[in-house]
C-alpha cells in the first residue's frame, strides 16, 4: 500500500482499504468461497419520517498509518457531506429505523479544511495534490469501492437498543446503540454503533464516534515489507446527522 505520497508500490501490489477506507491503496480480500447473504425482507417504517439533511450532516473516517516506515507517510481523512435518507421514527423511539445513502463518487480525501479542525499533529492540514488525487482514485477504482459499479453504501437499522453515555453525549442526552447493516459491494455486515441524539421541534440530531476495523467489512488492511509498510487495522468513524420531519404517512412506508 502507498502510505503516502513519497510511498510508490508496484501497481501488482495495488489494492484497497475499505469501504469507507480511502486513504492510500490498499489490498482487500473478499472470499470467493463464502456465499453473499441475501438481504433481509425490508420490514414496515414505523412512525413520523425525518429526512436527512445533506448540507448539515458530516461523516468522516480518520485512517491510520502503521509499521516501522509509518513515520514516511501519513495519516487520512476520509469524509461524506451528502449523505441522503430518511429517519423513521414511531412513538416508542427504540423502535426507530432508517436506511442511510452513502454516495461513494461524493468522498472526498484529505481536505485541508477538515484536517485543520482536526488540531492534531496526525493530521497536518497540507497534504500534496498529487498524493490525494491519486488516493481518491485508488478509491473509486474497480479494485476498491468501485464506483461504476456500486455507487453507493446503504446503511440501514430497524432499531436502537439503550446504552450507556455515548462518547461526546452532552449531560443528560439520551444515548442509544444502533444496530447497523452495511451493505458494500453486495456484501452486508452487521456493526453496534453508540450515538447520541435530540429529537426537537421537528428536527432529529444524531451523532457519535465510534472504532471500526476494517476486517468488519470483510476487508484486509495492506501490508508490505513484512509489515514494515501497512495500514492500520482500526478506523475511526465520527458522524453528525441532521434530519427534519417530512409529511406524517397515513400508513406505514416501505
Amino acid at each position: 500500500m502507498r502510505v503516502s505520497a513519497g510511498c510508490k508500490l508496484r501497481a501488482s501490489a495495488a489494492a484497497l482499504l475499505g469501504v469507507l477506507v480511502a486513504g492510500c491503496p490498499v489490498r482487500t480480500q473478499v472470499p470467493g468461497a463464502q456465499p453473499v447473504r441475501a438481504p433481509a425482507p425490508a420490514a414496515a417504517h414505523l412512525g413520523v419520517p425525518y429526512d436527512i439533511v445533506a448540507a448539515e450532516s458530516l461523516l468522516t473516517i480518520r485512517v491510520y498509518r502503521g509499521g516501522a516506515l509509518a513515520s514516511a507517510g501519513h495519516n487520512h481523512l476520509i469524509a461524506c457531506r451528502a449523505l441522503r435518507g430518511t429517519v423513521y421514527v414511531p412513538e416508542d423511539i427504540m423502535r426507530s429505523s432508517f436506511e442511510v445513502h452513502i454516495p461513494v463518487a461524493e468522498l472526498t480525501v484529505d481536505e485541508a479544511a477538515l484536517r485543520e479542525q482536526e488540531l492534531s499533529a496526525d493530521f497536518p492540514a497540507q497534504v500534496a495534490d498529487s498524493a490525494r488525487e491519486g488516493t481518491r482514485r485508488n478509491m473509486l477504482g474497480e479494485a476498491l469501492l468501485d464506483a461504476a459499479h456500486n455507487p453507493e453504501i446503504l446503511l440501514s437499522g430497524a432499531r436502537l437498543e439503550g446504552a450507556a453515555a455515548a462518547s461526546g453525549a452532552a449531560a443528560g442526552e439520551p444515548t442509544a446503540l444502533a444496530q447497523v447493516g452495511a451493505t458494500l459491494r453486495g456484501q452486508t455486515h452487521t456493526l453496534s454503533v453508540p450515538l447520541h441524539y435530540q429529537l426537537e421541534g421537528g428536527q432529529l440530531v444524531a451523532a457519535g464516534e465510534t472504532a471500526l476495523r476494517q476486517t468488519d467489512l470483510g476487508l484486509t488492511p495492506f501490508s508490505a515489507m513484512l509489515g514494515a509498510l501497512q495500514v492500520q487495522d482500526e478506523m475511526r468513524i465520527r458522524f453528525r446527522i441532521v434530519a427534519r420531519a417530512a409529511q406524517q404517512p397515513d400508513e406505514p412506508r416501505h
